[in-house]
């Protein structure tokens, strides 16, 4: 089972000793000085057989882990596809009616002004008017470009995003390890450069991150063969949507993101009981029933009225 309570632990010492490579002769070298790992077996083959039975075990893993990316990967993709095919039928779509309006107007823009030219005038006006409200209604919909998985695609890197962490992802090139990589991650900047590259960030973040939750490791790309550079931010502000990922780099329309869909198993005790409570009492109206707290109501008037037979209640009401 995996234990991700030490993975920030983990991360700082590989940064430290500069790579995976140092990290496991670091390793071993603790289980030589402080352990009988290799002293102590009885046979001499079975530190070897332990530590090819722990790689096996994590290489099935991997191996699952880049499958089940692969095809997160191409659904994404696919989405994409079809978000920008949809976007691209809604601009045709709005293109023609706005050629469809302006015939019309030509074509009755004679007769207006030969039968009178002041009503040539508040026909204008009209028009105008219609494309100041239309203008503020695009405004209420936001500005910025249409988010891709809650983030953006830009040319050196991706990011997405959820409400509780931002996750932000640099394509490097094969062979690259984490010793040639420098990411400085602060409460509120980041700096990821490769070696011997201008930094592909270098900048105040958005807003402010939880320097303990957030860490960085590089990976192989299955889709491009090459290396992919994973950076995981934490926020401090969970209930907010970053509109980019450093200041001055190009902003999404945060009023078209999508919010993920929350598992009932993922909620906390009393979120969970909050929410089911609101689903029954949603179903109880919708088939016209009590909700949970109006048949509690019926409940306790009804065992007092058991209670009490001599008291009259043809009259009572629950309030």
């Amino acid at each position: 089972m995996d234990d991700d309570r030490f993975d920030g632990m983990y991360m700082n010492l590989a940064g430290s000793v500069g790579g995976i490579d140092p990290l496991l002769d670091s390793f071993f070298g603790f289980l030589r000085r402080k352990t009988d790992f290799f002293a102590g077996a009885a046979d001499s083959s079975m530190p070897r057989n332990k530590v090819l039975e722990a790689f096996q075990k994590n290489q099935e893993r991997a191996n699952e882990d880049a499958r089940e990316k692969a095809a997160k990967d191409k659904k994404r993709k696919e989405e994409e596809l079809k978000r920008k095919q949809r976007i691209e039928d809604e601009k045709l779509a709005k293109q023609k009616m706005e050629e469809s309006r302006i015939e019309d107007i030509t074509e009755s823009e004679p007769a207006q002004k030969a039968s009178d030219g002041s009503s040539s005038k508040s026909g204008d006006a009209a028009a105008s008017g219609e494309g100041e409200e239309k203008k503020e209604g695009d405004d209420g919909e936001g500005t910025g470009i249409v988010p891709v998985d809650n983030g953006a695609v830009h040319d050196r890197y991706r990011w997405t995003q959820s409400l509780q962490d931002l996750n932000v992802y640099i394509p490097v090139p094969a062979g690259t390890k984490a010793k040639h990589l420098k990411i400085d991650i602060r409460k509120k900047g980041l700096t990821a450069t490769v070696q011997g590259q201008a930094p592909v960030l270098d900048a105040d973040l958005f807003a402010t991150v939880k320097l303990e939750d957030c860490f960085w490791s590089v990976e192989d790309d299955t889709t491009s063969g090459g290396r992919l550079v994973s950076i995981t931010l934490s926020k401090m502000n969970q209930m907010e949507w970053w509109k980019h990922v450093c200041v001055g780099e190009p902003e999404i329309n945060t009023q078209k993101v999508e919010p993920e869909n929350s598992k009932l198993s993922d909620l906390d005790g009393d979120t969970r009981q909050t929410v089911e409570k609101m689903m029954y009492d949603q179903r109880q109206k919708a088939a016209g029933l009590p909700t949970a707290d109006e048949q509690s109501k019926q409940d306790m008037l009804k065992k007092f009225m058991e209670s009490h037979p001599e008291m009259d209640f043809s009259k009572a009401k629950i309030c």
